[in-house]
């Protein structure tokens, strides 16, 4: 490892926030701002939400690309084109997801908390993410940039595919890796590709570091997305904020329970594939005995590693900066992580 590789494992996920420290705190105040509502239950739900940690890492993604294109976003006006107003739309977009998600899955527990559907209720949960999307498009509009919308709008709509994708994918074993890797694209990558490739079109960057930051974008967020689905067999509520196995819970055939198929014996592969269709966590055990037996957990994150150093290749056409150092690292992170 040369000296500035060194340089770049040694700076934290912490540092690399801090470097658009200012930034970000103007993006949770104008998240605060733009979430007030006459309607009581919208100001108490959506609080309870953006309230409940996370890393914030999409927004922080898009004030990290529009800084390694040249941008300063730590200082100067904040008008409705400033890359804060653009980051806070992504994390209402984000947010919006999460709600819908946690009511699709049933999910009770997210980050170690309840989720808002299970303290308000699904109706509750699934209108007030459409406030948020309807907020977002708001804030969209205010930004008076076709190009920005276009790409927003678009992003919803391919996450939104994703999701229906997913929610066929549901209990069936046969789903294969494209087609897990076509959905996780859809459903997590390209809110990742917005920010990064919003970031080089507010930086006024061409083409081709626009499509590079996009694609970064895009492979840090299947890195992602790939060491999430492997934490859920070896983490924890504590650690990860969910349970362990609470994708097989929800029918989710995810890439460590593909390859367990595709590696183990055939009485391992139909237990798994059994669980699968009755998403049954009766059968947790032997499925963990699968993975193991099968490494299918080091096949997974071998996978993920491959998309986070196909991320850092895609910041090549970038000059040198602290900003493009913190994407290098964020991307390094992505599978480094214990949740």
């Amino acid at each position: 490892m040369n000296s500035l590789a060194s340089q770049i494992m040694t700076l934290s996920i912490e540092d690399c926030r801090l470097l658009v420290g200012s930034g970000m705190e103007r993006v949770d105040e104008l998240i605060r701002l733009r979430l007030a509502s006459d309607v009581v239950l919208i100001n108490q739900l959506s609080a309870y939400i953006i309230g409940s940690g996370g890393k914030r890492l999409r927004p922080q993604l898009v004030l990290l690309a529009a800084g390694a294109s040249g941008l300063d976003c730590e200082s100067g006006h904040m008008d409705a084109r400033h890359p804060v107003t653009v980051a806070a739309i992504i994390e209402f977009i984000h947010t919006a997801t999460l709600l819908h998600d946690d009511v699709v899955d049933a999910s009770d527990l997210r980050r170690g908390r309840d989720t808002a559907n299970a303290v308000w209720g699904n109706e509750a949960a699934v209108l007030v993410g459409d406030f948020l999307y309807s907020r977002a498009f708001e804030m969209m509009v205010d930004v008076r940039s076709l190009e920005v919308m276009s790409i927003l709008a678009s992003t919803t709509n391919r996450i939104a595919e994703g999701e229906v994708m997913q929610l066929l994918n549901v209990r069936e074993p046969g789903v294969t890796e494209a087609q897990y890797i076509a959905v996780i694209e859809a459903k997590t990558a390209r809110l990742f590709q917005a920010a990064t490739e919003l970031g080089a079109v507010l930086g006024g960057q061409s083409e081709e570091v626009r499509q590079s930051l996009a694609s970064y974008g895009m492979h840090l967020g299947t890195a992602f997305q790939i060491a999430d689905d492997v934490l859920d067999y070896q983490s924890d509520s504590d650690t990860m904020g969910k349970n362990i196995g609470d994708d097989l819970g929800e029918g989710k055939t995810t890439l460590p329970l593909i390859y367990a198929m595709r590696d183990g014996t055939a009485e391992q592969s139909s237990i798994i594939a059994d669980a699968i269709k009755e998403a049954d966590l009766g059968k947790l055990p032997e499925v963990l005995n699968a993975i193991n037996d099968t490494n299918s957990l080091t096949k997974s994150m071998a996978r993920a590693s491959s998309s986070a150093d196909a991320a850092v290749t895609c910041l090549s056409v970038l000059p040198a900066s602290a900003h493009r150092d913190a994407l290098e690292r964020i991307a390094r992170y992505s599978v480094e992580r214990s949740f």
